[in-house]
């Protein structure tokens, strides 16, 4: 039998990724200061062992304020690097690459972690700061505002990504993926839901999107056009008024035209709107943005079966399939896969003797 598309190679710059299962970024609100534990060695090693092609380190922040929670990773201090080589190392190890996901919550930041509530903490709490954004428009009406960003500010969080950047570069990872979506600091940018300014970087497509280029140029200037770069977007907002997935082709043409390789295609996030979520309820966008821009994309949103992902693939939706929630059920979904599609995949030494799933 022919080798499944799943378990094809695909080969972005100097990186050859063994097949086309991502492990997403999800965040696991476990870090102390920013700084990573066992808990994301195992947490991510794991999931390399179990055969994935790219494990996608959670939303790291690039400032303190950028985090979500007080809990999340970041890479804004040398301290934090050690650690961190330490996970990526394991996941070289065992045959996996390796990929940081860089972000900033900007207005969603300064909160509590989900299990215990998730609401925001006003600026003068223990557990809160300040959250700033494109405008002085709150995600919700009972959360403190944020502080529009000034032109100062501004150059700090390109700044802050640059020095990100490079702290990844000496980590070791294969992948940067620069996080543009689920209304955080740049969708707060680029949607006009959250966006009201005036200036240069509000108002038309071209200044609301202006943040994420210049982003993307000063990340680029570091990282280099060896390794792959990804964009991970929301595609539209869901919601009249909004962020539109005829702006996310568009947006995705000028970021191919400045050499980015990767689009991970995720929707929503901007806004308090019911999704209508289901099996593969996002593959329309990758689709859609694959076809019309040509660039590389991701499919993610309840992809959970195996033939499933196959068939996005066959059907050219995507490039790639990003395993969310189910890789947190099963960690081995790739070994699992490999099974029902009759490939041959290299299980660890230490797990062969487990024969097959049957």
């Amino acid at each position: 039998m022919s080798k499944s598309l799943l378990f094809s190679p695909l080969q972005i710059r100097n990186t050859v990724f063994k097949n086309r299962i991502v492990i997403s970024p999800m965040c696991q609100y476990s870090a102390e200061n920013g700084f990573a534990n066992d808990w994301h060695l195992v947490h991510l090693g794991s999931r390399a062992v179990g055969g994935a092609a790219l494990i996608m380190q959670e939303a790291t922040a690039v400032s303190p304020e950028g985090r979500i929670t007080y809990r999340d990773l970041g890479l804004w201090q040398d301290d934090q690097i050690q650690k961190l080589q330490e996970i990526v190392s394991f996941l070289h190890n065992n045959n996996a690459k390796a990929g940081i996901q860089l972000a900033h919550a900007g207005r969603k930041a300064s909160c509590e972690v989900p299990w215990l509530g998730g609401q925001q903490f006003p600026p003068d709490h223990s557990n809160g700061w300040q959250t700033v954004g494109p405008s002085p428009v709150a995600f919700k009406e009972e959360q403190h505002p944020p502080v529009e960003l000034d032109q100062q500010g501004i150059n700090k969080v390109i700044d802050d990504f640059v020095a990100a950047t490079k702290r990844a570069l000496q980590i070791g990872y294969d992948v940067v993926e620069i996080h543009a979506a689920h209304g955080y600091l740049i969708h707060q940018f680029c949607s006009p839901l959250s966006n009201l300014r005036k200036d240069k970087y509000g108002g038309s497509f071209e200044n609301r999107t202006r943040l994420l280029m210049e982003v993307t140029d000063a990340v680029q200037s570091v990282w280099g056009k060896e390794r792959p770069l990804f964009v991970r977007i929301s595609a539209t907002d869901w919601t009249e008024g909004g962020w539109t997935v005829e702006d996310s082709i568009r947006l995705c043409a000028a970021l191919k035209a400045k050499g980015v390789d990767f689009i991970d295609v995720s929707s929503g996030g901007n806004a308090l709107v019911k999704i209508p979520a289901g099996p593969g309820y996002q593959v329309q966008f990758a689709e859609r943005i694959k076809k019309e821009t040509g660039i590389y994309c991701g499919a993610v949103g309840l992809i959970t079966k195996t033939q499933q992902a196959e068939t996005i693939l066959e059907q050219q939706q995507a490039d790639m399939i990003f395993i969310a929630r189910e890789s947190l059920r099963n960690p081995y979904f790739p070994l699992r896969a490999s099974s029902i599609l009759e490939n041959s995949i290299d299980w660890p030494v230490q797990y062969q003797r487990a024969g097959n799933f049957e």
